[in-house]
């Protein structure tokens, strides 16, 4: 039995009206009765017409009247589909599975195009998924591609309790859409889907994007050393082909190249050749390397670009930013920066040393400077502090000592590296109690007339005590170690030379150049000799003539090879496990040896590992050596080379960083297992990418 159907809402109530009406008319007669019997009856005739009149209208045109309504409700929604169907967008309906349950002309067309599997949304765009229809609360927008052209697509859910079955006689538009509902009664709500082209508008953006301009910078690294390693008369001639070399390169990319200083160039490129630099991981490097003309030294090169700035200017700033960074990891190398990130290319060749002491005379000039004006001094290195930081700080508490400024050593916890020369530091032999602090009581002590000086570490996130960067205002910074994306941007003098053997080095020739008169006591030219053998592996790594002269310096200062020797003599424990490490080790991909070093009984076995990692170098074949250990639930990695890999650059991968034969990285939160194929991942990946010669 079909169920009645009833007028409600405005067009109900107009119908009562003229029954309502009637019983006013009634009440009126029954009034005017009271007043004169005979105007009463004569009203009662017009009266009763009228009523008769207003139930034959609220009873017997009702019908017609709901029978044109229902005409009108179909025609309205055959013109709702109609326009929904030739709408200019395509358009379809599907469930929360990704059904295609309807679709209008233009979406049809795109179906016919490509072959869908199943009729699902989730076939013909791999975007988009099941948990993200599942997840449409009211508008979710996706950017996928379909065929050649590239869509917004916008996701729009449609509760099922807001549909209402059309009425009865909607003809076939309406029963199609009854059709529809009904056949996914079992589903809770429907998702109406558009799809906006926008191929056109991603076309004009990659355009804008690709002719905006680049700037870059072009420094000669080693233009003097090159100059002197040539014939006098062959110098021009030198010169000349490195910077016709240059001028096609860039050329080549129809950018402009402007020579501003002997050994300095600015260019400008578009940004469409961006792309092009990164798949030949800049040429130009290897390009002008291959120049000689019976020069000893090859010139090498150092680039730095910057890109997506808000202004031409913010982009020269980021050339000299990446530059910088570049010069600061040892140079050979190009750096991208933009606002996003920073990419390395390069770094291959081993840096030349610089036989010249004027920088470290300037800087040991500038660091007195800032002493003079501070009250006292911070010295702290990097967290578990090795020899070489330990080393460091003692040197520049001296010179702080030798200037009349009080200063302290912050080190939370001392290594068993560490550890026979920390005890040398005792008030019994002159020193004071406070000489070493921890990093909280040296956060109590720090003011604003305090000078930090960080040594053997640029990266904040691994000092001995991070605090104090954000604490201290002023920072001096003194490093051996190559820069990374991560440095002490707030530091009011930073000296980081890659080229020097070790932070020790660094501050023998601060000590020799910063005043005069400087007498560096035994115990403390111990430490600093001590930290220059440790990180050269007894003078085999990183060694060049000012290595051998600082350790000259420190001999004539007091230090004691044999002492020295003694102090770092290991326990059997220690000797046994490195002998583990180096007879387990893997030869991965014939190269590279990869092993790990046991913890078990074992104070410090990082120390170990990078000893391990050191003698596994000595094997023929191996290019690289990389040991890991854990200890304090992090995993520890050391990893050590000759010529061959840029060490450094694969540990940057893995967060870390260090030199191009010496380097490191900790990760947390993975088990030794997943850190070695983290490890082997990094390794295919700069084998494909030619990192490796």
């Amino acid at each position: 039995m079909k169920p009645r159907k009833t007028l409600t809402g405005q067009l109900g109530l107009y119908m009562q009206w003229p029954i309502f009406l009637a019983v006013l008319v009634i009440a009126a007669n029954i009034v005017i009765g009271f007043v004169d019997v005979g105007a009463a009856l004569a009203m009662s005739g017009f009266s009763i017409v009228y009523l008769l009149l207003s139930v034959f209208l609220y009873v017997f045109s009702r019908r017609k009247l709901m029978a044109g309504m229902v005409e009108f409700s179909a025609d309205y929604a055959w013109i709702q589909k109609k326009l929904l169907s030739d709408l200019d967008i395509p358009y379809v309906v599907t469930d929360q599975s990704g059904r295609l349950l309807w679709m209008n002309d233009l979406f049809t067309e795109m179906m016919r195009e490509v072959r869908v599997k199943n009729n699902s949304l989730v076939s013909m765009f791999p975007e988009v998924t099941k948990e993200i229809l599942q997840g449409v609360v009211e508008r979710t927008s996706i950017h996928t591609t379909f065929g050649d052209r590239s869509y917004r697509m916008d996701l729009k859910l449609v509760p099922m309790d807001e549909l209402e079955p059309e009425p009865e006689g909607a003809g076939a538009d309406g029963g199609s859409v009854t059709k529809m509902i009904s056949s996914v009664a079992s589903t809770p709500d429907l998702i109406a889907v558009y799809l906006f082209d926008e191929t056109e508008i991603l076309r004009f953006q990659k355009e804008i994007t690709d002719q905006k301009m680049v700037a870059g910078l072009i420094y000669l690294d080693n233009y003097d050393e090159a100059l002197e390693s040539v014939e006098e008369v062959r110098r021009s001639l030198l010169m000349a082909l490195i910077e016709r070399r240059i001028n096609k390169y860039i050329a080549g990319l129809n950018g402009v190249v402007k020579k501003m200083e002997k050994d300095k160039y600015f260019f400008v490129i578009q940004e469409r050749y961006v792309a092009e630099l990164r798949e030949q991981r800049f040429s130009i490097l290897e390009d002008v390397k291959a120049v000689n003309i019976g020069n000893e030294m090859a010139v090498t090169l150092s680039i730095g670009l910057g890109m997506d700035g808000d202004t031409y200017g913010q982009n020269y700033e980021f050339a000299r930013m990446a530059i910088d960074m570049a010069l600061g990891r040892g140079g050979d190398q190009a750096v991208i920066k933009s606002n996003e990130k920073i990419e390395y290319f390069g770094g291959k060749s081993q840096q030349q040393e610089k036989t010249t002491r004027v920088k470290a005379r300037v800087k040991a000039h500038a660091l007195r400077e800032l002493i003079g004006t501070k009250e006292k001094l911070l010295i702290m290195g990097h967290r578990l502090s090795d020899i070489d930081a330990f080393g460091a700080a003692v040197g520049i508490y001296r010179i702080a000592a030798a200037l009349d400024r009080k200063a302290h050593i912050v080190i939370n916890d001392v290594t068993s590296s560490v550890r026979p020369m920390y005890e040398r530091f005792t008030p019994a032999a002159g020193y004071p109690e406070d000489m070493f602090l921890t990093g909280s009581e040296a956060l109590e002590k720090a003011d604003a007339g305090t000078l930090l000086v960080v040594v053997d570490v640029n990266r904040p996130a691994i000092t001995e005590e991070p605090e104090l960067l954000k604490k201290v205002k002023t920072i001096v910074v003194l490093d051996h170690h190559r820069q990374g994306s991560e440095i002490i941007d707030n530091a009011v003098l930073s000296y980081v030379e890659p080229n020097a053997s070790s932070a020790c080095e660094m501050v023998a020739e601060v000590v020799q150049y910063i005043a005069d008169g400087i007498k560096i006591r035994p115990q403390e030219a111990d430490a600093m000799y001590a930290g220059i053998v440790i990180d050269t592996n007894y003078f085999n790594n990183q060694t060049g003539v000012r290595t051998f002269e600082a350790a000259a310096y420190l001999r004539r200062s007091g230090a004691d090879v044999t002492r020295v020797r003694k102090a770092f003599r290991e326990e059997m424990v220690n000797y046994q496990a490195r002998a583990h490490a180096v007879s387990h080790a893997e030869v991965f991909e014939k190269s590279f040896a990869i092993s790990e070093c046991p913890a078990e009984g074992i104070e410090n076995p990082t120390i170990v590992a990078a000893q391990a990692a050191n003698e596994l170098l000595g094997i023929r074949g191996i290019k690289a050596s990389v040991v890991l250990s854990e200890y304090n639930g992090i995993i520890f990695i050391s990893a050590r080379s000759m010529d061959e890999v840029n060490v450094q650059v694969m540990m940057e991968k893995l967060g870390g960083g260090g030199h191009r034969s010496i380097a490191g990285a900790q990760l947390k939160g993975v088990t030794l297992e997943e850190a070695r194929e983290k490890l082997k991942d990094v390794i295919r990946e700069m084998i494909k990418a030619g990192d490796v010669n």
